[in-house]
């Protein structure tokens, strides 16, 4: 099965359609799918819901399809930093599911296992466990969250075999894993493809298995979301 595809849009071909949920790796702008994002938005596909840790910032990351209108709603932990996010949201245009960090990341590995809900105490009391299950165990409430499964996944890797098998660099590493493993087709951009046999099996992150399509999409600009400087005291 050929997994390596030449560009992001035709790794995308045939996979999107209007209102699909797609699951998207990364942390801020650390890790994330940004070629694939790129080939998403110029696709002109529309009502999508993203769940992802967050929203990138304006105009990076799922950021950019905030501002081109094609997202319908977010699943999300972290949605600071992001003024279109905040006034798409404040004005009723986007709708936002909250969801703590460690259960999105459970949402999305239970997803991949095939486990369609699970119990947490993470949210109880808060608005997060509004409209939701409630469960006694042990004298402890729980509540019911469920387990996501996507249209697609989308994340990013280091290094790639040509048999789709991945090592996730450092903090990069984030909620890739779990994104890739729940969607229904997953699509993995990497910085290098190596010969099969080539990566240490101890060292493989994810296996090729859940891996159907990737692209390389080298070079990178190493983006931050702030940068903070201070004078440089005298010696």
């Amino acid at each position: 099965m050929r997994k390596l595809f030449p560009d992001a849009a035709s790794a995308l071909e045939g996979l999107l359609h209007d209102g699909m949920l797609i699951a998207s790796g990364g942390f801020g702008l650390c890790g994330i799918p940004e070629r694939l994002l790129t080939a998403i938005r110029d696709s002109g596909v529309k009502d999508l819901t993203f769940a992802s840790n967050n929203a990138g910032i304006d105009n990076e990351g799922i950021g950019m399809l905030l501002r081109t209108r094609q997202v319908k709603k977010m699943i999300s932990s972290y949605v600071g930093e992001n003024k279109e996010f905040e006034r798409q949201y404040l004005a009723g245009e986007l709708e936002v599911e909250f969801c703590p960090q460690g259960t999105l990341a459970e949402r999305m590995r239970a997803g991949g296992a095939g486990i369609p809900g699970f119990y947490t105490r993470t949210g109880v009391g808060t608005q997060v466990a509004e409209g939701k299950e409630h469960k006694e165990f042990d004298g402890e409430t729980y509540i019911l969250e469920r387990g996501i499964f996507a249209d697609l996944s989308i994340v990013k890797a280091w290094k790639a075999d040509e048999t789709g098998n991945l090592m996730f660099r450092k903090t990069a590493r984030n909620f890739n894993l779990p994104a890739a493993t729940c969607g229904k087709a997953c699509i993995v951009e990497v910085e290098e493809v190596v010969p099969a046999g080539a990566l240490d099996p101890d060292c493989i992150h994810l296996p090729g298995v859940y891996v159907q399509r990737m692209i390389v999409g080298a070079p990178y600009d190493k983006k931050i979301e702030f940068t903070t400087t201070r004078e440089r005291e005298a010696a």
